[in-house]
């Protein structure tokens, strides 16, 4: 029997270190620390060995298709399939941001690290997912803070029922298009770029859902969550919540047992599935 792997993103600090370390705890199999930085994640890797933990290292770059080709092959080579994948990898960009690069710049590397980093990741690992697998998109109540600062045109595409990934990719390169452009108001985007990018994760979260329950995949499970306002090097410490506050709700959408109807395709926050696009949120901290 090929032994049991898990795998997070963006792991080498904060809520990915984290939940490396919980479920090296928790889960029966080997847990694969990624990072982009080889360096950090291997010094990430060697802080949880001395706390008489076994997590391995693997290079991965969301936003490189050629890396996360790369940890594809490794799986695919020493586990001969994949259980467990936590798509955590992701960076903090607003249009208040003070750094050398433009709003449509930021706008771009949010998009393509938040949004399409964790999609290609689920694409390209997908065929591996085996029976009971479990995934998990690490989104935020930004989510639904933003989707209401979107015109109803652009809403009403994100919640079509029928939308496919091809689709929600489309809307989301349009959105960085029209951020180059200075046509994303007028569209009816809005600049919340970050909490943009997690609109769409929380969107194509229900699409993977069901092109998985349309190809007969045997209970494969892939949710969304809100870890909560968590202090982070990412909000620059100001959340309120501990990591290990945070890591509750990914952990418990990946260790969902067999079997189980619901929750799939949603987002969860406190461990139960809401209405994410309708919630009545008015501030991140609401």
């Amino acid at each position: 029997m090929e032994k049991r792997v898990a795998v997070v993103t963006g792991a080498n600090k904060g809520i990915g270190f984290g939940l490396v370390k919980a479920l090296c705890q928790m889960f029966e199999g080997d847990v694969i620390l990624t990072a982009r930085d080889v360096l950090r994640g291997k010094s990430a890797v060697e802080s949880l060995t001395l706390e008489g933990l076994h997590p391995k290292f693997h290079q991965l770059d969301v936003a490189d298709i050629d890396s996360i080709v790369r940890l594809k092959v490794y799986l695919t080579e020493n586990y001969g399939g994949l259980d467990i994948l936590i798509n955590n990898a992701g960076i903090y960009r607003n249009v208040t941001t003070e750094d050398a690069k433009s709003f449509a710049e930021n706008v771009e590397d949010v998009i393509e690290i938040n949004y399409f980093g964790s999609v290609n990741c689920f694409t390209v690992l997908r065929p591996l997912l085996r029976p009971h697998a479990r995934v998990c998109n690490v989104s935020s109540m930004y989510a639904p803070l933003t989707i209401k600062k979107c015109s109803s045109y652009i809403v009403s595409k994100l919640i079509d029922p029928g939308i496919t990934l091809d689709q929600l990719s489309a809307v989301m390169k349009d959105y960085v298009q029209s951020a180059k452009d200075g046509s994303y108001l007028e569209r009816g985007y809005t600049d919340e770029m970050y909490g943009f990018s997690k609109v769409g994760l929380s969107v194509a979260t229900a699409v993977q859902q069901r092109e998985l329950d349309t190809s007969g995949a045997v209970d494969v499970l892939v949710n969304s969550c809100c870890p909560g306002y968590v202090k982070t090097d990412m909000n620059k410490l100001c959340g309120h919540l501990t990591v290990e506050e945070g890591i509750v709700n990914p952990l418990y959408c990946v260790m969902l047992p067999p079997n189980v109807n619901s929750p799939r395709g949603q987002m969860l926050r406190n461990k139960e599935p809401f209405d994410w696009v309708n919630y009545p949120m008015k501030s991140i901290e609401n």
